[in-house]
């Protein structure tokens, strides 16, 4: 047993307690920087062990009903098929490229990936809190299904590639798009990410690219760790700590690449892409202030045709 490793998982559980996000986002880059695995090593071990956490998780969410059971389905007919094609893809590229060309690959898919989480939690914390109205419960029709099958999809391969992000993109998607109420955006998020996580986890683990010592050290730490979290997360401001977190995931980020110098041919398509997605994702907030301004202007006009009648 690491005694080390034992504290980080710990720290780490803590945050995922209190703020239900942080877990794949900050391990993968800690394994990387302060342990030396190997970046694909990392990323299976980190999604093996998340998903046996978020498991423990999912089952007291579908205890106490605060789970939407199909968008949980219809995410993972998208992000299933795709997180298991992200781990196929990295087993192609190792044979074909090496791995040492893989993990290079893997640095720049992480890195990538934990800039736009880091950006995207900013984007949750700061601008997506009583932006419309929320509802507990909530019809699918075709355009939802959709939509979830195609997040999960997204999600689900860059889970395979990098282990980060399962939390927090799709929530973001679960306030936005579907308007849930807190509790079952966390209890939604939450049961999808176990199943998502078991299916690339198992991946991992066939391709040989989990370390179950490693895993096991880590949950020793993180399961009284996200115990004693969600004790504190009543106590605690949890807007204060996902702003932290989000910066946190950003500074990892920016550590991660200049640290481990990752090739030019590598890092400039890795951030090329999440700058387009953060661009999405600032877009996509400016849509909806404009549809809460006229929602507004809406209800205030109708206001003053009724004062005035």
């Amino acid at each position: 047993m690491d005694p080390v490793i034992v504290i980080f998982g710990f720290g780490i559980g803590l945050l995922i307690g209190m703020t239900g996000m942080g877990g794949g986002s900050l391990m993968t880059p800690l394994l990387i920087l302060l342990f030396g695995i190997q970046p694909v090593t990392a990323v299976g071990t980190d999604i093996f062990y998340g998903a046996i956490t978020k498991t423990a998780g999912a089952w007291r969410h579908l205890k106490h009903h605060t789970v939407h059971r199909a968008i949980v389905f219809w995410l993972a007919v998208g992000s299933v098929p795709m997180a298991i094609a992200g781990v196929w893809l990295i087993e192609i590229l190792q044979s074909k490229y090496g791995e040492d060309t893989v993990n290079q690959v893997v640095l720049g898919a992480v890195g990538a990936a934990l800039l736009v989480v880091g950006i995207a939690t900013l984007i949750r914390a700061l601008f997506l809190r009583d932006v419309i109205p929320e509802r507990y419960a909530l019809h699918l029709y075709r355009r939802h299904i959709i939509a979830a099958v195609i997040t999960g999809a997204t999600t689900g391969f860059v889970i395979g590639l990098t282990s980060a992000g399962s939390g927090t993109l799709i929530a973001i998607v679960l306030i936005a798009v579907f308007r849930l109420t807190p509790q079952r955006v966390v209890g939604t998020d939450v049961v999808h990410a176990a199943i998502l996580l078991w299916a690339a986890g198992l991946a991992h683990w066939v391709g040989g690219n989990v370390d179950l010592g490693l895993a096991a050290n880590i949950l020793v730490g993180s399961i009284p760790g996200v115990l004693i979290g969600s004790q504190l997360a009543v106590k605690i401001p949890t807007g204060f700590l996902r702003n932290a977190l989000g910066v946190v995931m950003i500074a990892s980020a920016i550590v991660l690449l200049v640290k481990e110098k990752v090739p030019t041919a590598v890092l400039i398509p890795s951030l090329s892409v999440a700058a387009l997605v953060v661009v999405a994702l600032f877009t996509f907030q400016i849509g909806l202030h404009r549809q809460r301004m006229r929602q507004d202007e809406a209800k205030a006009l109708a206001a003053a045709a009724k004062a005035a009648g």
